[in-house]
């Protein structure tokens, strides 16, 4: 599971510098704009984040199996998640919407006028949002979902039993593919659709999903007969998900985007196909391939949460400092790859050994220590 979570989020990495170069909504944006970056893009943005939640569900499981006391879960996981996204959108975060009026609309201050005059007025500047989370919705998101868990867990054992034999009964067995794919389908009719608002309290879509995911995750890691169904159904998986991204993107590179309303019904369900079949397909292969140790895994792992913490803003401030460049299209591209992965480094490697800095990051509260190959084990997080 490290293994699969370690590149679902380098792959959201990539992902979101791709973004930079394609015709969608999204900051920060390149200065041209590419069609043909969707087609790789649409190959994993029904599917990355609802894994991502999968994954993080699983961990949270292994958590509080080990804690054994919901309240003492809650308690290490509010810290874990709390403090790393209080301190993301106070200050790693306030780049992001900086970067976008100064080069968008023409604010005429630097950063540190902006930090303390107008980050925190709680409204928006020329449409854009201050103070925002950003990309740390999703770690908003997933402590709701932790306190969720948490409220189930303190439900009477055989009627957590009964509702997990229940689960176990539909995803367990034959029905693990088409029931998984009808329900993202039917989950994402709900407002807002495929479009998630990100903003916690009008996204019924996207909780329904995300929500569902990580709840998924948690019953993988206490269901033996639900790991034995996916390893018997991951191959079948993988070639439904994949004739789903065809389909999809025959979809976005005849349309972009703009699907016809008489079109609509197969596109939708290409990408629930796509969706969940990617899902369990990946499962199966890090069950079936990855379930091993490795001299980084260790390390690669507890860098995954201080990487998604700071990765965005990087790649905000990277491309805001390119704007101008004469550089071509893929020099820019390779410059923000290499800046974003070094920066990422530099401030896990930094914050880890720096012991205030530690929980403020995402990393437990341990004594620093030069430079370990090897990552403690009781400090792998699992966000």
């Amino acid at each position: 599971m490290d293994w699969l979570r370690i590149g679902a989020f380098g792959l959201l990495i990539i992902y979101h510098v791709g973004l930079v170069f394609a015709p969608w909504n999204f900051e920060p944006k390149d200065r041209a704009a590419y069609e043909w970056v969707t087609i790789p893009l649409v190959f994993t943005n029904s599917w990355r984040l609802s894994l991502l939640f999968a994954i993080s569900g699983y961990a949270s499981a292994a958590l509080l199996a080990r804690e054994r006391v919901v309240g003492a879960f809650l308690r290490s996981r509010l810290a874990r998640l709390g403090i790393p996204l209080a301190f993301g959108t106070a200050l790693i975060v306030a780049p992001q919407p900086w970067a976008a009026l100064a080069g968008e609309h023409g604010y005429p201050h630097g950063f540190g006028y902006f930090l303390i005059h107008d980050y925190f007025r709680f409204g928006r500047i020329d449409g854009v949002l201050v103070p925002d989370w950003a990309h740390l919705w999703f770690v908003g998101y997933l402590l709701v979902y932790t306190f969720v868990l948490g409220a189930l867990w303190s439900l009477p054992p055989h009627l957590r039993s009964a509702l997990r034999r229940g689960a176990e009964r539909v995803l367990a067995g034959p029905w693990l593919l088409p029931a998984g794919m009808a329900f993202v389908l039917v989950a994402r009719l709900l407002p807002p659709g495929w479009s998630d608002t990100r903003a916690l309290v009008d996204d019924a879509s996207a909780h329904a999903v995300y929500l569902s995911s990580f709840l998924f995750g948690v019953l993988l890691r206490r269901s033996e007969a639900l790991r034995l169904a996916i390893l018997r159904q991951w191959k079948i998986a993988g070639l439904l998900g994949l004739a789903g991204y065809l389909v999809v993107a025959g979809f976005e590179a005849r349309f972009h985007g703009s699907v016809p309303r008489d079109l609509l019904a197969p596109f939708l369900i290409a990408r629930a196909v796509q969706s969940w079949g990617m899902i369990v397909a990946l499962f199966g292969i890090a069950d079936r391939y990855w379930n091993r140790d490795g001299a980084w895994r260790a390390t690669l792992a507890e860098a995954v949460f201080p990487f998604y913490i700071v990765h965005q803003t990087i790649i905000m401030l990277v491309n805001f400092w390119l704007a101008d460049s004469a550089i071509g299209a893929p020099g820019r591209f390779a410059i923000l790859i290499a800046a974003t992965a070094g920066g990422c480094w530099l401030f896990y490697l930094v914050g880890r050994e720096i012991g205030p800095l530690r929980p403020l990051i995402g990393l437990k509260r341990t004594h620093a220590r030069a430079f370990p190959l090897h990552a403690p084990a009781e400090a792998v997080p699992a966000e």
